[in-house]
């Protein structure tokens, strides 16, 4: 018989505002559009959202209390490297990430020739099998900024596992 007894589950959800002249970076993947995401970061909102959901699934602050806007420190870094940082605070916290799944809400580019390689972005930053993250994206049919093109947004779920003493 399968137990959950270890298995938690986090939720993450960011939006970031689009602007020309701005790289666009989706789970840690350059995409070729007009515009891209304004952050303190380079504003990667599929890994800020999947960061918040493996913080939130160990009970940790999340990514805004962990590396503020307004530390220069953070100023451009790669959301990568802040997952990956994130990530040292999971495991130290006595867990592993289980499984990933995100929603990236975008009216345009669209998104689907690029959803394998940011799974597999993610899954290597996270280090878990790529068949355990699953990426899909989704308009908002023409409403509000998203559907405007002003802003691109990510829901995320994640598990973590208690780590074997």
């Amino acid at each position: 018989m399968a137990t959950t007894e270890g298995l938690r589950v986090g939720v993450g959800y960011d939006i970031h505002r689009l602007a020309e002249g701005r790289a666009l970076v989706l789970g840690g993947v350059t995409i070729p559009s007009d515009k891209g995401l304004v952050g303190h970061s380079d504003g990667d909102v599929v890994l800020h959202a999947i960061t918040d959901a493996l913080l939130g699934a160990c009970s940790l602050p999340d990514i805004g209390d962990l590396f503020p806007d307004t530390d220069p420190m953070y100023k451009g870094i790669e959301s990568k490297i802040l997952m990956q940082r994130a990530m040292e605070k999971v495991k130290a916290a006595g867990y592993r990430p289980g499984n990933i799944d995100c929603i990236v809400h975008a009216e345009k580019p669209k998104l689907t020739a690029f959803k394998k390689a940011m799974a597999e972005s993610i899954a290597s930053i996270v280090g878990i099998p790529v068949d355990t993250v699953n990426v899909k994206a989704k308009t908002n049919e023409g409403m509000g900024p998203v559907g405007s093109f002003d802003a691109i947004a990510t829901t995320a779920v994640a598990t973590v596992v208690k780590i074997s003493q």
